[in-house]
């Protein structure tokens, strides 16, 4: 089984990764001030100006969210003949990146929303733009720039606003040669027909965008999961990644479900979070990554966004200290009684993972257990860990053990990457929480022989597999306990 890459590893590699983006842009402007009083010409609140603050909006707030996470962006887009355009273009250069791809369209006005906010509050927004389809001149323009840089670059990113740039022609030619060329495609959707994306690997709609374009409810998992299925159908896309804001992300694929949990935080403001999710995704995938593991980044990016004011961005010093908070927090919510671990199981077998099991005392962790749990983990999906309670170590090994609680002995295992869930168990043995568990995969140490191993024979009777791992010489708690008395 291959090993799922930390944040970390995948942040690393994010740095150069090129990306194309192809969508419509306009201007952020934040309008910061205060409300102390009601208007005497209507019943309106007075709103004094104090600061005001203009930044990329829509694609532009995907190029910026790439530049901060290091990437190279070739932005394909349209603007006016006006100042609006001309200061995108600069704001474009002031991130590091090259303009060439804003092609200007004569008569157009280059769209701009305007939020006033007090108290860290938005209170209105104000838009000014044009909404219609490109001219096949600039299309084509724009598909020509595509042709040439998505040969070196690692993805294509489609963020489609519906103001006219993705037109349904435009669409299926920058997907095609994408296709053509190797590269997902990522598409950051508008409005209900998803057919125009056909060919996209991934959509990234959050839970309203889903219900409209499948008129299906998105209440809850199972149906939101019906309804990403249902929308890949019809719509002829590869995979969902579905954005339901404070319960996480769900992502589904031909292949799996998977599902990424917010962490409770105070939120903010939500404006361009989803633009962040796209080039979170984008990135991570042009790096190399599988999907879930984009889909991962992407949920712990979205999480800093939203914690933000205005369009912010993620950027990776945040993403890791999110993701080591997010370790804790998970390490804890591995540790679970034999009935939620039943449950959870049952969870993962309907996304048709290889559970497996192994088990022991873990007094102290070293390193002859981490490689135990290291080989384990590489032989399944997901692993369980049972551990022995206090009064079992107690009876097996002695009064003088355990020389950890069993609280601090399953907190130092779910912290460990490898490990999915533990469990602890009162008995002497796990065969009473293998039977309940009923793992595809048993893995013991190689001390042991298969007819030695507790629950073998249960195991290989429901069909699954008893693997022995290697052993790493010189290591053992009884051993580590007996050189520290001797000091």
């Amino acid at each position: 089984m291959t090993r799922k890459a930390s944040t970390a590893d995948i942040v690393e590699r994010l740095g150069g990764v090129k990306v194309v983006v192809v969508g419509d842009v306009m201007l952020d402007r934040f309008v910061d001030g205060t409300v102390e009083r009601i208007s005497p010409e209507a019943p309106i609140p007075v709103f004094s100006v104090t600061h005001e603050m203009v930044m990329l909006g829509a694609s532009g707030n995907v190029l910026r969210n790439l530049a901060a996470l290091g990437g190279e962006i070739f932005l394909s887009a349209t603007v006016g003949d006006d100042a609006a355009g001309s200061e995108i273009r600069d704001l474009v250069i002031e991130e590091g990146q090259t303009s060439d791809g804003l092609h200007v369209a004569p008569g157009r006005r280059t769209a701009i929303k305007t939020r006033y906010i007090a108290g860290g509050q938005q209170m209105m927004r104000a838009d000014r733009e044009t909404v219609e389809d490109v001219t096949d001149n600039i299309a084509n323009t724009i598909a020509d720039a595509v042709a040439r840089e998505v040969q070196d670059a690692g993805v294509l990113l489609l963020s489609d606003y519906g103001k006219g740039v993705l037109t349904d022609a435009l669409l299926a030619r920058v997907i095609g040669l994408a296709s053509e060329a190797g590269r997902p495609v990522v598409v950051d959707p508008k409005g209900t027909d998803y057919a125009r994306y056909a060919g996209a690997s991934v959509v990234t709609p959050n839970r309203q965008e889903l219900a409209a374009a499948t008129g299906m409810s998105t209440h809850d998992d199972a149906a939101v999961l019906a309804a990403c299925r249902s929308l890949m159908e019809a719509s002829g896309v590869g995979a969902v990644l579905a954005t339901l804001s404070e319960q996480g992300m769900t992502l589904v694929d031909a292949d799996a479900v998977h599902h990424f949990p917010a962490r409770a935080q105070e939120v903010y403001d939500v404006s361009g979070a989803g633009d962040t999710v796209a080039a979170a995704v984008a990135a991570a995938l042009a790096a190399g990554t599988t999907l879930g593991e984009a889909a991962q980044l992407a949920n712990t990016a979205a999480g800093v966004v939203v914690g933000k004011v205005g369009t912010a961005v993620a950027r990776p010093e945040e993403i890791l200290a999110a993701a080591h908070e997010d370790e804790w927090f998970d390490a804890e919510a591995k540790v679970l009684p034999a009935a939620a671990a039943i449950e959870r199981v049952a969870a993962w077998r309907r996304q048709g993972r290889r559970i497996g099991f192994t088990n022991g005392c873990f007094d102290l962790l070293h390193p002859g257990h981490v490689s135990l749990i290291a080989q384990a983990r590489r032989n399944c999906d997901c692993l369980i860990v049972g551990l022995n309670s206090d009064a079992s170590v107690a009876r097996l090994k002695g009064d003088d053990r355990p020389v950890q609680n069993e609280a601090s002995r399953a907190a130092v295992l779910a912290s460990l990457g490898d490990v999915d869930t533990v469990v602890v168990f009162g008995e002497d043995t796990p065969l009473q929480l293998l039977r309940a568990l009923k793992p595809d995969v048993l893995v013991k140490g190689g001390d042991y022989t298969v007819d030695q191993v507790v629950g073998a024979e249960d195991v290989k009777g429901w069909g699954g597999d008893v693997v022995l791992a290697d052993l790493l010489d010189g290591h053992s708690t009884t051993a580590t306990i007996q050189r520290l008395g001797k000091k």
